[in-house]
């Protein structure tokens, strides 16, 4: 069996470089860091728990066993509005940190699962009547 080639240019050092830069700049942020620190304890297992799925989803390694809709949702106070936070700084860091066509290719990966999640996070964070909560 062949193993399918990556989505797009880019290596498990230069993915592991983003997951480090990225939770460094989350930690320091207002919004998403407290809601971060609530549920992260040992960030270097975090960060390299992250790097197994960005590297099962761009270079299929197969290096990610988990669930990322269910930790979420369970986290109990991630709402759907701070998906947009969340990829503005991480579009802040690939632009900085890869090439251009690395950073928009990764980008795109990176809002098609935000917009997944989220939606996922709508469908079952609904006020009464059936109204999505948004923030």
């Amino acid at each position: 069996m062949t193993a399918l080639p990556p989505r797009f240019r880019v290596t498990p050092e230069e993915i592991d470089r983003i997951v480090a830069v990225f939770y460094a700049a989350i930690r320091a942020h207002p919004g998403l860091g407290p809601v971060f620190a609530t549920h992260v304890t040992d960030w270097p297992a975090h960060e390299a728990k992250i790097a197994g799925f960005w590297r099962n989803a761009i270079l299929y390694e197969r290096s990610y066993d988990g669930n990322p809709m269910e930790v979420h949702r369970r986290a109990g106070n991630v709402r759907p509005g701070m998906f947009d936070a969340w990829l503005e700084l991480f579009d802040a860091v690939l632009a900085r940190e890869l090439e251009p066509a690395t950073a928009a290719a990764w980008s795109a990966l990176a809002h098609r699962i935000g917009r997944g999640m989220r939606y996922g996070l709508v469908e079952t964070a609904t006020l009464p009547g059936g109204v999505p909560r948004l923030v």
